[in-house]
Formats: structure tokens, sequence, C-alpha cells
């Protein structure tokens, strides 16, 4: 059964290409009257009497030639469109071959030089009937049953995406294995808050800005000391406020200003 596509795929194609045939064939052959045209008879081809199988037989090819890529979901759609085209292949072939002289109606009345369906049948004496018409309708019979195969068929067919999905597995797993030497040797762990561990906090702390206050590092400056010197101790990064140029730190509060001017 998991071998029936390509077979199912093959036989479908010679089925459109069966309607296809059948619409280039000549199907009727009508004599006319001798006093109303010119030309005793007239020939009704497919493309005349029924010009909607090049578009059924062109659709068919098409949907039988997605079956060999399309997934489950897919499948079942064109199945159901399958039968449909069948379906329309076999009411327009009836329809053509219960009444001749209406099919033909165009090819007749560019000869005779009348239009009308009541003027048509009065310069018609006689209808020949061709095989093709048999041929077309049972290319639609085979066509709708071809479609109901795939319906039954399709659910053992593989799907195209499987042996990639299945090579995908394995890398999961190795990335999922990644993941969790990371989560044992202790660099990535991070509590239920989001907080990272030790060696996280240290470098999530090597990158909190600092603002600094122009008056305390002018303080230090006047005493002799570097302002910046605490910076590097903790690891932050400095930063420059928006007055001026020179890069500040962190101030102190209340009491570093009482300290600074007691050195004073």
């Amino acid at each position: 059964m998991k071998r029936s596509r390509p077979l199912v795929v093959v036989v479908g194609l010679a089925v459109a290409g069966l309607v296809m045939l059948a619409w280039t064939q000549t199907w009727f052959t009508v004599h006319l009257d001798h006093s109303a045209a010119v030309v005793k008879t007239v020939a009704a081809d497919g493309a005349t009497v029924v010009p909607q199988y090049t578009a059924v037989a062109i659709a068919s090819l098409a949907l039988f030639l997605a079956l060999t890529i399309a997934g489950r979901v897919v499948r079942v759609v064109l199945a159901v469109v399958q039968v449909l085209l069948g379906v329309a292949v076999v009411v327009t072939g009836i329809s053509a071959l219960s009444d001749p002289v209406a099919a033909a109606r165009s090819a007749v009345g560019s000869v005779a030089g009348v239009s009308d369906i009541g003027a048509v049948r009065q310069v018609v004496t006689r209808v020949d009937v061709s095989i093709w018409p048999v041929v077309g309708i049972t290319g639609g019979v085979l066509a709708a049953l071809l479609g109901v195969a795939v319906l039954v068929l399709q659910r053992s067919w593989p799907g195209p995406s499987r042996k990639y999905g299945d090579a995908a597995t394995p890398g999961s797993a190795s990335a999922a294995d990644v993941s969790g030497s990371h989560a044992s040797d202790g660099t990535g762990t991070s509590d239920g808050a989001g907080t990272s561990d030790g060696t996280g906090a240290s470098r999530t702390g090597s990158r909190a800005p600092v603002v600094r206050d122009a008056v305390v590092d002018w303080d230090d400056l006047s005493a002799g000391l570097d302002p910046t010197a605490g910076d590097t101790a903790d690891g932050r990064v400095r930063t420059t406020d928006a007055v001026g140029s020179s890069e500040r730190r962190p101030t102190g509060g209340a009491s570093d200003n009482e300290e600074h001017r007691e050195q004073h």
C-alpha cells in the first residue's frame, strides 16, 4: 500500500492524457441539407463540442503531479478535487452525447450561416457519432475513481517532511544535551526570580552604569584624591553625566559631603 502512490500518479497522468486526446478528436460528423448549406458534412471535434475538457485535463495533470510532494491534508483536498473533475468530465460528455446537434451548433452555424438552435436543427439531416465521446466519458469515470482511490490509499503514503522531521530529532536531542551540560556546570543557572549565579552577577554588575557627582569629584581633586579610583576597584563601568565631560562616580549621600568638608 505504501508503494501505491507512484502507480496511482502514473495512472492518473494517463487518464488525464486520455481525456486530452478525446478532446482533440472528432466527436460528431453532422450531415447538412444540400439546399441550406454549401457543404454536405461538418466535423465537430472535442474542442468544439466539449471545450471544458482541456481545462479539466490540465487541472488533473497538475493535481497528480502535486500528489508526489503533497502532505496528508493536502492529499485529501486534492482527492476531492479529482473526484469533482472526473464528475465534470462525465457530465459534460453525456450532455454533449445526448444532444449532438446542440453540441455542434457552433460548427454548423459557421458553415450554414445560422446561429439559432431551431434553424440549426432544420439544416441538419443526420449526425454520425464516433467512439471518442465514449472514450472521454470513460476517462472521466476513471478520473473520479482515482480520486476515491487516493482518499483510501493516501493514509498509508509517507509524508514529504517525515524524513526531515526524523533527521531533526537527533539535533534537538543534542541541543538539549548541550543545554543540560551548561546548566550542570553552574555557569548558566538562574533562580526562579531570574537572578543569575555568582559568575553571571559579576558580569552583569560590570555593565552597570555609574552616575557621578561633580561636587564630590571636585572636592576629591581639591584634596589630592583620584575621584575615579573606586570605579575600577568595584568593576563598574564609568560614565559621564549630562553637564560636563569628566567621568563621574556614585554619590555617597550626605555623610560623604560632611566627610569632605571636614577634610577641608
